[in-house]
């Protein structure tokens, strides 16, 4: 029979609504005591499994999992780390089964995107050869929105509003200069291969004119001439030009118009930053004085602005992992399904992580406009539901968000220190 105890981890870059994912998943634990014991946290992901370094929730009050859920970044802190093949790193997997042992552990929950989707299908493989009882789900979270399977992502709602809002202040600033400084501003939005962030940017786009006048798609090749005309004709129409650009953006050979020449620990291109690469070519091109700026890090961590919907999709995902773990499965993530855009309805799925890992989904070509700056009726459709509803967190007397900011110590190690590869 499998362990009592759940293993939760977090994995890649965070969002702003994954720890109400976490939150959900240790409250639904609780609400099961004759099936879960102990919900530990790993700390900095499967690098903090495969160190032993685990984090009991039990002190966890209800209050503060309720400020968990409305905190931004990773509690228990996350990592860019891929496990590799049995037959190449078996070394780590058997460390892996030797702590899920030690501590009683029959249910890894692994959050993350596409390759921790790939890990927890890998580990729940291995569990199965090794002769480990254990329950390996995934639980989907990535502000790319790019995981198949899945109609979205949760985190990307949240980032979506984000980048709405920011195209729409920042362009009623330019606005407002225009006439005597600034006529063009670029925003950058993540997005290494999929343009579903900057497609969402489009939503703030509601008539003739409005920015952003121009988005920048992975899916469509740069085309220098034609972007500076659709500028110049943007400036000359409207006074100014607002545009977003996904980090991903690549020329007609398919190089990144932002290659920094290096790969991450996942082996993904490193990029060395877009807006300031479409600045130069709108500067030296047509002579506007250019403005941009960089979303980052702000982005994926603006709870503050969080969509309401976003925030009941990851807490959804977080109960469904559980209780799928608790009906006996494995191998599954629990995936969004959309059963209506107007009224917006939706229902939680289970969905075979080999389905899912190292797949990825772009943005459809019926979402993107005829000349390739823009996104259609159809995108607005499946966008606008994602953004809705707010979910503000507390603000303290100082004005300032009341974050949850716990000391987290692991428990005492069971086996002896161990270094990944």
């Amino acid at each position: 029979m499998p362990g009592t105890n759940i293993l939760y981890a977090q994995s890649g870059g965070v969002t702003p609504v994954i720890n109400a994912t976490a939150a959900s998943v240790i409250e639904t634990a609780r609400e099961y005591p004759d099936d879960f014991g102990t919900v530990y946290g790993a700390a900095d992901g499967i690098i903090g499994a495969l160190e032993e370094r685990l984090i009991d929730t039990s002190s966890f009050s209800a209050d503060d999992l309720v400020a968990l859920g409305q905190t931004p970044g990773g509690v228990f802190g996350s990592c860019r780390y891929k496990l590799k093949s049995l037959d190449d790193n078996r070394r780590e997997y058997e460390r892996l089964v030797a702590v899920l042992d030690a501590h009683d552990i029959g249910t890894f929950l692994y959050n993350g995107g596409n390759d921790s989707a790939d890990t927890a299908f890998k580990i729940s493989r291995m569990a199965e050869e090794l002769g480990y009882p254990l329950r390996a789900l995934g639980v989907p979270k990535t502000i790319d929105n790019d995981l198949v399977v899945t109609d979205n992502c949760p985190g990307f709602g949240s980032v979506a509003k984000y980048v709405n809002v920011s195209i729409l202040e920042a362009s009623l600033d330019v606005m407002s200069m225009s006439s005597s400084s600034t006529k063009v501003f670029i925003m950058e939005v993540m997005g290494r291969h999929a343009g579903w962030i900057a497609a969402a940017a489009g939503l703030a786009r509601r008539g003739e004119g409005d920015p952003p006048q121009i988005i920048l798609f992975p899916e469509v090749p740069f085309d220098r001439e034609a972007f500076c005309a659709a500028v110049e004709r943007s400036v000359t129409t409207h006074g100014y030009c607002s545009v977003v650009v996904s980090e991903g953006a690549r020329d007609a050979e398919g190089t990144f118009l932002a290659d920094a020449g290096t790969t991450d620990a996942f082996g993904h291109k490193q990029l060395g930053g877009v807006a300031p690469v479409v600045a130069g070519i709108v500067g030296h091109e047509l002579g506007h004085k250019v403005h941009w700026a960089v979303c980052d890090y702000l982005q994926r961590s603006a709870r503050h602005i969080a969509s309401a919907t976003d925030v009941a999709h990851a807490r959804a995902v977080g109960r469904a992992a559980v209780e799928f773990a608790r009906a006996g499965q494995t191998g599954v993530m629990p995936v969004i399904r959309r059963t209506s855009d107007e009224p917006y309805a939706w229902t939680i799925a289970s969905a075979p992580l080999g389905d899912i890992a190292n797949r990825e989904k772009t943005l459809p070509a019926d979402y993107i406009s005829a000349d390739g700056f823009g996104i259609t009726d159809k995108a607005r459709r499946y966008l606008e539901p994602l953004i809705r509803g707010e979910d503000y967190p507390p603000y303290d007397e100082h004005g300032l968000p009341e974050y949850f900011r716990p000391t987290l110590e692991p428990v005492p190690a069971r086996l002896d220190p161990f270094t990944p590869a």
